[in-house]
């Protein structure tokens, strides 16, 4: 059973096309991550299933209904934590869950009853009776995350859901959301922390100037997609380095700034040149996600 279906999903503003006929499934019981460089697509894609915005083509099915055409009762069984905090400061901490869970037809009891759950999930719960201007950023986007649970939401949409928390924070909110999918719920998830992904993710799909450039789990995606070890090096004397020694040895290699990620099947060779040359540093480490979202969208910054 899929709890999110997009086929063949287009979308353009004006002369651009933003979304270039995506297709991908979310299994119920999944979390699911949408990567992609800022103005990749993800925005317009996330709001093309939550029926924010009408596609030009293709087919969307969420909870097992049509989107657009069913896109109010649809939202009635998801949760969303959008990219930006929009809680009501003319409310408490808890008042803002409660008049939240109204908008779905809750009654005023049923909302009071979740409030210590829900603070509980956040890590809030001595903050109930706290005005939101006396939050913290990290706390203010741990109620978000809170709040989108009010409903009990079959399907999870998060758009970058850890930004501004500290590390402790971080933990406590990744362990929350296993526990959210364990209990076999669903997770839609945007982040550009993809330690974030490599933790919480069964599958990604990365996308790139609205195409879909790679889909598959994190483990399966970085060893089809990268070599299996990086050596960064950096110093004075790098570029020299890699056009002498690091180019021949090494299977790939890019440079951003003063450091070069050498990508190895072998490190042994590399390793043995960098010994005799003591101006320069160099860490080894595993290849990560972050490695094959690099080689997959550029390091090119985009706006």
């Amino acid at each position: 059973m899929h709890a999110l279906t997009v086929e063949l999903l287009r979308k353009s503003y004006g002369a651009q096309e933003v979304v270039k006929g995506i297709s991908f499934n979310v299994a119920a019981g999944e979390c699911f991550g949408l990567l992609g460089p800022n103005g990749a697509g993800k925005t317009t894609t996330l709001r093309c299933c939550l029926g924010h915005v009408e596609p030009d083509s293709g087919a969307i099915r969420l909870s097992e209904l049509e989107i657009p055409r069913d896109a109010r009762a649809a939202r009635a069984r998801v949760g969303v934590v959008t990219q930006f905090d929009n809680l009501d400061v003319h409310f408490t901490v808890a008042e803002n869950l409660v008049v939240y869970g109204r908008y779905f037809g809750l009654r005023e009891r049923e909302c009071r009853a979740l409030v210590p759950r829900l603070l509980e999930f956040a890590g809030l719960t001595e903050k109930g009776d706290a005005k939101i201007e006396t939050l913290s950023g990290g706390m203010k986007r741990r109620l978000m995350i809170a709040r989108s649970l009010v409903n009990d939401p079959e399907v999870l949409f998060l758009d970058e859901p850890t930004t501004g928390l500290d590390p402790q924070a971080r933990h406590l909110i990744w362990d929350r959301l296993k526990s959210f999918v364990a209990g076999g719920r669903t997770i839609v998830l945007t982040t550009h922390f993809m330690d974030e992904v490599q933790r919480l993710c069964d599958r990604v799909a990365i996308i790139d100037r609205g195409a879909l450039v790679a889909i598959d789990s994190p483990a399966a995606m970085i060893t089809r997609e990268i070599e299996s070890v990086v050596i960064e090096v950096h110093g004075a004397s790098m570029p020299q380095w890699v056009e002498r020694h690091g180019r021949p040895v090494a299977a790939r290699i890019e440079i951003a700034g003063d450091t070069a990620f050498c990508y190895c099947r072998d490190p042994q060779p590399l390793l043995r040149t960098l010994d005799a040359t003591r101006s320069l540093r160099a860490v080894q480490r595993d290849a990560n996600l972050e490695d094959v979202f690099l080689k997959l969208t550029g390091r090119d910054l985009r706006d």
